[in-house]
């Protein structure tokens, strides 16, 4: 829970109990998003825990919290749907209960302007979410159907029966017109789309107010040049900050273990800490050195390169057997870097 904690915050400088829930795996990103659609009566229902075990947790980590230092920061929780109501995170709807669960812990070390700024963040009303279907559905409104849904308690709403028929598709792609149509629309909603082979939603576009598309994409020819050259700049930038995170990382491995060569050290920063990879390296964990993350991106790269794994793969062993059929192998190269006598 503490690992799950010391992560959420080193990455968003503050944390929440939806953080470590998730973190330790008692709720997951699907059951958070169902419950912010207003389709849960409330978020302790859908934990794969029981009541006393995410009691004694959240007492753990606001015991934690403040021997941190971290400030509380009540935060509003309201649901994607179209009456905004107030989201219930608990059972008994107990008012204590509900505060505990609002609170956002943030880190005392940011000023008070960042502070303000993360606060009116989160407390902020959260996008309306439209999907866009897959398969053949109903209106649970007026029996009608279409290409995008709203979902809402009782289950799909057309855009005409939630009033969202009026606006138009800007799809994903501009960022700079996304965010400025957003800004200039009074009515907007996010719309997602399923991938099977992800298994997970993704962002499509946007639905904005025609006037308010019409205005962004004037301002951003004015401007184009200019934020042209501001990307080459936040390029660079990037590419700056993630040679310097490769490097903690190689000496964080070469820390750990002494005897990996630190051309090999290095070859698996690269790897494991290359920006938009996905890899253990750029998890939460691994951007905070966490000794089991960066343990992690050292397996894989003796799973691959130092034993036969990849071979057994290509056999068509599945990859459960045969990451058991080599981790003798791997073991036997870690302690020899982890005991190795370094002179």
């Amino acid at each position: 829970m503490v690992r799950a904690a010391e992560a959420a915050l080193a990455e968003n400088s503050y944390v929440s109990p939806i953080d470590v829930l998730i973190g330790v795996g008692w709720l997951t990103p699907q059951a958070v998003d169902l419950w912010r659609q207003g389709r849960a009566e409330d978020l302790e229902r859908l934990a794969q825990a029981n009541l006393h075990k995410v009691s004694e947790a959240m007492a753990i980590f606001r015991r934690w919290a403040k021997d941190r230092g971290l400030r509380p920061s009540e935060t509003a929780y309201i649901a994607r749907t179209r009456d905004r109501r107030q989201l219930r995170f608990s059972r008994s709807g107990n008012a204590g209960i509900e505060a505990a669960y609002r609170t956002h812990w943030v880190s005392s070390e940011l000023s008070e302007a960042k502070r303000r700024r993360i606060e009116e963040k989160q407390s902020a009303a959260p996008d309306l979410v439209v999907i866009a279907a897959l398969n053949d559905w109903t209106c649970t409104a007026c029996s009608g159907t279409g290409d995008l849904l709203i979902m809402e308690g009782p289950g799909p709403v057309c855009l005409v029966c939630a009033d969202l028929d009026h606006l138009v598709f800007l799809p994903a792609g501009d960022a700079a017109l996304t965010r400025r149509a957003k800004k200039a629309s009074a009515l907007s909603a996010v719309v997602v789309r399923f991938s099977r082979s992800r298994r997970r939603y993704e962002r499509k576009g946007l639905l904005v107010d025609e006037a308010a598309l019409d205005r962004a994409e004037e301002e951003c020819l004015a401007d184009e040049e200019a934020r042209s050259r501001r990307r080459q700049r936040e390029e660079q930038r990037r590419v700056e900050q993630d040679l310097g995170f490769q490097a903690e990382l190689a000496a964080e491995i070469q820390r750990l273990f002494p005897g990996c060569p630190p051309e090999r050290a290095e070859a698996i920063a690269r790897h494991a800490g290359a920006r938009r990879s996905g890899r253990v390296g750029r998890s939460a964990a691994g951007r905070v050195l966490d000794p089991e993350a960066v343990t992690m991106a050292v397996v894989a790269s003796v799973r691959h390169l130092d034993t036969p794994y990849d071979t057994l793969l290509m056999s068509g062993v599945a990859r459960a057997d045969a990451r058991a059929q080599v981790v003798d192998q791997v073991e036997a190269v870690l302690d020899s870097w982890r005991f190795a006598i370094v002179r």
